[in-house]
């Protein structure tokens, strides 16, 4: 975990992901705030406070989450991602974006006809998207 690397709070440690893996894997406060609870409760880590008053909790790793990490460290991981990973899931991010905001502009400017032909476009590209998932390899 990127907190070996410096003390963070739970919003770095998403950034750092997002960053590590070229934004192919931004974990939610969701899933990284229990993680660090359960960490925590297992002696990992350890919080402290920024400020008075109840600033934010920052992390860093105890002597037996330092030993866990260096096991670890062998392979992090977000060497998962391989760079052809990451320029897929961007080319996929960034078609994504386009369609948006091309169904933004039929949104709003496009007459009802189009709209409703857009409304089929979409419906058929759902149907495609989810038959590519029920392909066999």
């Amino acid at each position: 975990m990127c907190v070996g690397d410096r003390p963070m709070h739970g919003y770095e440690m998403i950034q750092e992901l997002d960053s590590r893996t070229g934004g192919a894997w931004r974990p939610s406060p969701g899933s990284i705030y229990p993680t660090l609870q359960l960490l925590e409760d297992e002696g990992l880590i350890a919080a402290t406070t920024e400020g008075s008053g109840g600033g934010r909790r920052r992390f860093a790793l105890t002597e037996a989450g330092q030993a866990e990490a260096s096991q670890a460290a062998q392979e992090p991981p977000w060497n998962e991602f391989a760079q052809d990973t990451i320029n897929s899931w961007h080319d996929m991010r960034e078609a994504g974006i386009q369609a948006m905001s091309a169904l933004r502009q039929v949104m709003t400017t496009g007459t009802d006809d189009q709209r409703e032909r857009a409304a089929q476009v979409l419906n058929e590209t759902r149907q495609k998207l989810y038959a590519i998932l029920a392909e066999s390899e």
